[in-house]
């Protein structure tokens, strides 16, 4: 058996194939994130002022997915509003598929330049089983009015 599993550790190394680890593809570091949002001008806040991904009051982008970030930039590049990310992918969100822990979801701060780029570029879809007004991007993104915030699906790339 210890010759087999040397064998296979030599055939996998010489393929140059590696195993997985934890991350999903396509999953961003928290770091990573940060610096493309402060690049592109978006900040973030966190009301723990941390950014641990276990803890609720953290504002984290662990795991994000590059879609969502790159979703992030084209909504403040077409929009031209000013944008601070509240939540990311901390703990303490509704879970799901397409959830903030999976990666697809950030939180906006409720602005006027927002609330109105919304209503007036997307098309409103209805409510949310909670009663969130919905607005639906021509990409397929969904921004859910919850009231304080933006809460934001990114399916792609596209605002």
């Amino acid at each position: 058996m210890k010759r087999i599993s040397g064998l296979l550790l030599t055939i996998i190394a010489t393929l140059g194939l590696t195993v997985a680890t934890s991350a999903p593809a396509g999953a961003v570091t928290h770091a990573s994130a940060t610096s493309q949002f402060s690049a592109a001008g978006i900040s973030w806040t966190s009301s723990g002022g941390c950014s641990d991904r276990y803890t609720s009051t953290c504002t984290s982008f662990d795991g994000i997915r590059q879609a969502t970030i790159d979703g992030a930039i084209t909504l403040k590049r077409a929009s031209g509003c000013g944008l601070t990310i509240t939540g990311g992918t901390e703990t303490g969100h509704a879970s799901g598929t397409y959830s903030h822990w999976n990666g697809y979801k950030l939180d906006f701060a409720r602005t006027a330049c927002l609330t109105s780029w919304v209503h007036n570029t997307y098309t409103y879809i209805g409510q949310r089983g909670d009663g969130a007004a919905q607005y639906q991007a021509a990409s397929g993104n969904i921004y859910a009015d919850e009231g304080n915030h933006w809460d934001v699906l990114y399916y792609t790339c596209g605002c």
